[in-house]
């Protein structure tokens, strides 16, 4: 076990200590969620992205995934494991992270948690490994352009990519909080109006650090033998030097893997890298409730597990990172 593992559990073992002591404030604190993006879909908007088939450059991708190692209404348990993937060609070099955080709250508080829990650990390895990179690199985040402040990204990547030239793009997996003016799917709605097989809208929005937007909005069509098109907000110091078809072309020849096709292959390999398996969760689990046995503490926590997890059982889920999605299960 890692001494960055024994710290967290220690720490896990002195929230549930306190919150089986205290319990937990109940308040109704509201943190804002990220603000729809409503437009009217212009055609002028829409540029052609040019195909090429190699870059001479790196290519940096992060995720991170969660797993719920443990839950009740009040508290929650979980393992959040960072991954990076560097890509050159056809050369793969990745590495990972991992750690256990607890939170005390309830479904909303834990969720709000998370995410900036997430945002901050992707932060953290993207400044650490932007030293390998050189000008012209890429670091792809999975996201959008938030950046300073809860929930969001760390501005002293954004600043580190800026001082060394290194091209840092947002690619959101899903983005419902763009709209067309009638409340429809935007990227939809984009891709009707299209003509070319690929290609890139922009922008959708600009960037206002003011809202800590720090770049660019906008969707692009990377692979023309794909229906898949994504948000990709590109920073506000790549635009001054480039167009957005010069940012994104590079792209183009990294949505064509067969595993992802239309979507952006170094940032599948985090994604992939970041999923634990079921052996170490299980690990990390017994773990976990060997901690809070010495504690004193597990006969109270599976109380509160009992009245929680009841309709998991009858899906037939025996422990809690059985469940794939923790953005609803958490």
């Amino acid at each position: 076990m890692s001494k960055k593992i024994r710290e967290d559990l220690e720490e896990m073992k002195k929230k549930l200590s306190l919150y089986a002591d205290r319990g937990r404030i109940i308040n109704s604190e509201e943190v804002r969620a990220e603000p729809i993006i409503a437009v009217k879909p212009d055609k002028s908007k829409i540029k052609p992205l040019k195909k090429i088939k190699s870059y001479d450059g790196q290519f940096l991708a992060v995720d991170c995934s969660t797993r719920t190692l443990k839950r009740a209404n009040n508290w929650g348990i979980y393992l959040l494991r960072i991954a990076s993937a560097m890509v050159k060609g056809h050369h793969v070099d990745w590495a990972y992270e991992e750690t256990i955080r607890t939170t005390i709250g309830n479904v909303r508080t834990r969720h709000l948690f998370l995410e900036d829990a997430r945002r901050e650990l992707e932060s953290e390895m993207a400044c650490d490994v932007v030293r390998k990179l050189t000008k012209d690199d890429y670091i792809l985040l999975d996201g959008s352009a938030f950046f300073g402040g809860y929930q969001k990204f760390r501005v002293s990547l954004y600043e580190k990519c800026e001082r060394e030239g290194i091209r840092l793009v947002t690619v959101s997996k899903r983005s419902p909080t763009l709209c067309d003016e009638m409340g429809r799917d935007f990227i939809a709605a984009a891709h009707l109006l299209s003509v070319d097989p690929m290609w890139v809208y922009h922008p959708i929005r600009k960037a206002n650090k003011d809202e800590h937007l720090y770049g660019d909005v906008c969707v692009a069509k990377l692979c023309d033998s794909s229906p898949r098109i994504f948000r990709c907000d590109m920073m506000e110091y790549l635009l001054v030097h480039y167009e957005p078809q010069e940012i994104l072309s590079p792209l183009t020849f990294l949505a064509e893997d067969p595993r992802c096709l239309g979507y952006i292959i170094p940032l599948w390999l985090a994604h992939d890298f970041s999923t634990p398996s079921d052996s170490k969760l299980l690990d990390y689990h017994d773990r976990v409730e060997e901690t809070l046995a010495n504690a004193g503490l597990l006969d109270v926590v599976r109380i509160e597990e009992f009245s929680c997890n009841f309709p998991d059982e009858l899906h037939g889920v025996k422990r809690a990172y059985e469940r794939e999605e923790w953005s609803d299960y958490v």
